[in-house]
């Protein structure tokens, strides 16, 4: 008797030959994470979202004339569970579980989940490697010292990464409190911004190569930088955002300059009954893990 089943629940529904730990080259880590949202709720719902999505996503890449789940491997890891202690012990385990995963020298890919939970990947990365850049696709600096009472808030988190050492690359910002105006003027050495007008007037080609050019990357995708109109499941949506193709570009920039060793893509927060945003977000995840690849294949 022969008979169907569904397809692994894993990113890309992958068959085991091209998921197994070993013979994967990219690691997905799921962080189900919303403590600190300040608006909008669901950002918890968004990593499994993503994955359901994502099995949807064609493996060919026109672009690449490749299907990078099959040549690399993509593998799924379990789902970090909560803590519900607060978010400074959300942090610490998503770093020590980000650093453990980091060690086997795989890019590694986490989904949200709110963006509190960068700082953990962020801290892993620094843990490892040391010197990096944060290149920060956001409708929103995140440079507030604290937010709510919690210097572990989602508005925070430009912040805390900036104290680690990190220079900060931050692309579609348009919404700004006068504190992180301030911030970002006084620390211009290690902070460079790229607002959404900067961005659709392409200010922000001509510099890149100078800010990133043989650098190591950490590269994380608030999904509230692009505008509402391609993304609207997101908690705090902000008009004038960046499309498709300029997110794209960026990506496309970055990994050809640098050396991106992590990804994440977080604030996904799904509207029942509307896919477009969830599949939005699991098509990019893809595209930046095939490009990021295919650069390493050629060093």
């Amino acid at each position: 008797m022969t008979y169907d089943i569904f397809p692994p629940n894993n990113f890309l529904g992958l068959e085991e030959a091209n998921t197994t730990y070993d013979n994967s080259a990219a690691l997905i880590l799921p962080l189900p994470y919303e403590g600190t949202v300040s608006y909008g709720q669901g950002t918890r719902l968004g990593p499994q979202a993503i994955i359901e999505a994502s099995q949807q996503v064609e493996l060919y890449d026109r672009e690449l004339d490749d299907e990078p789940a099959l040549t690399h491997g993509i593998h799924t890891l379990p789902a970090l569970a909560p803590v519900v202690r607060g978010p400074e012990h959300v942090v610490d385990a998503i770093a020590a579980y980000a650093e453990e995963h980091l060690h086997s020298g795989k890019l590694l890919v986490g989904l949200g989940g709110e963006h509190t939970v960068s700082v953990g990947m962020a801290r892993a990365v620094k843990a490892i490697y040391d010197d990096f850049v944060l290149v920060q696709i956001d409708a929103h600096s995140d440079f507030r010292d604290s937010y709510e009472g919690s210097p572990y808030s989602h508005a925070s988190i430009g912040r805390r990464i900036f104290d680690m050492g990190a220079t900060i690359v931050q692309f579609g910002i348009r919404s700004i409190c006068r504190e992180e105006m301030e911030f970002i003027r006084a620390e211009k050495e290690r902070v460079h911004v790229f607002f959404a007008e900067d961005v659709h007037a392409g200010q922000h080609v001509a510099t890149l190569p100078d800010l990133l050019r043989g650098r190591t990357v950490f590269l994380t995708i608030d999904l509230d930088g692009f505008d509402p109109a391609y993304v609207p499941a997101t908690g705090t949506p902000e008009p004038n955002g960046l499309s498709w193709m300029q997110g794209l570009e960026i990506i496309r920039v970055v990994t050809q300059l640098s050396r991106v060793i992590a990804i994440d893509c977080v604030e996904l927060a799904p509207i029942p009954g509307q896919y477009a945003s969830n599949f939005f977000a699991a098509k990019l995840v893809y595209k930046a893990i095939g490009l990021t690849l295919a650069k390493r294949n050629e060093t």
